[in-house]
């Protein structure tokens, strides 16, 4: 047994850790020489990496952002996919009823590994990518069906962030709707809170009116702090 909660927990471990690799933040030095979390919104996304480095190097870090995500979830297969691996359930564990528990923490370990980066001082993104690479694993229609709302929201207003925060709404209902598995929700309800709050300075600009749209830098709609 506690050979088999210590592999669980390494599990989680690398998620984490596969959530804390930062594109974003070695796409700005290697192109610009510059630290990306000094410019625009301060985040490691894609988002802002569009506003800093230009088209190009925010698609790489999308999809690179997204594969984590997929990644930390393709971990918890594992144990279910070798011989070697299943000598390790303990006699009398349902490895299908847990599996979907091990997805749902592997879920949030990469979203808090992205946001919270142990590479870079526990700062990130806003891990709205790698929510998507992790819904996509989880299951593709709830995955899809929340990129479809992002887009639409995001044709509507052209507001990266307000298309997020409705994305985040979402899921859960795609969850319900789909009867996916209670672990499966609970990740969508602490998931999509989690993404909001990281957008609550968004949230702010949002209500002010100052949110900048897509393709704006963000010191074009917001007044210089002061000192």
């Amino acid at each position: 047994m506690l050979i088999w909660l210590a592999f669980n927990g390494l599990i989680l471990v690398v998620a984490y850790l596969l959530g804390s690799l930062a594109p974003g933040y070695w796409a700005g030095k290697l192109l610009q020489g510059i630290d990306i979390r000094e410019h625009g919104s301060g985040s490691t996304g894609a988002t802002n990496v569009l506003r800093t480095l230009g088209k190009g190097p925010a698609l790489v870090v999308l999809l690179v952002d997204i594969l984590k995500g997929v990644g930390a979830i393709a971990l918890t297969q594992l144990p279910g996919s070798f011989d070697g691996f299943q000598a390790l359930i303990p006699a009398g564990v349902d490895f299908s009823s847990w599996q979907p528990w091990l997805t749902a923490f592997a879920g949030i370990a990469v979203l808090l590994g992205h946001s919270k980066s142990i590479f870079l001082n526990f700062t990130g993104g806003k891990s709205v990518a790698t929510s998507l690479g992790v819904l996509l694993a989880m299951n593709w229609i709830v995955g899809l069906g929340t990129l479809t709302v992002f887009l639409v929201v995001l044709a509507l207003t052209r507001i990266v962030s307000a298309s997020s925060i409705t994305g985040a709404i979402a899921v859960s209902l795609l969850m319900v709707g789909l009867q996916q598995p209670l672990p499966y929700l609970l990740f969508a309800i602490a998931g999509g809170t989690y993404v909001i709050w990281r957008h609550w300075a968004n949230i702010q600009r949002l209500l002010a009116g100052t949110e900048p749209r897509l393709g704006q830098k963000l010191a074009d709609t917001t007044p210089p702090a002061q000192p």
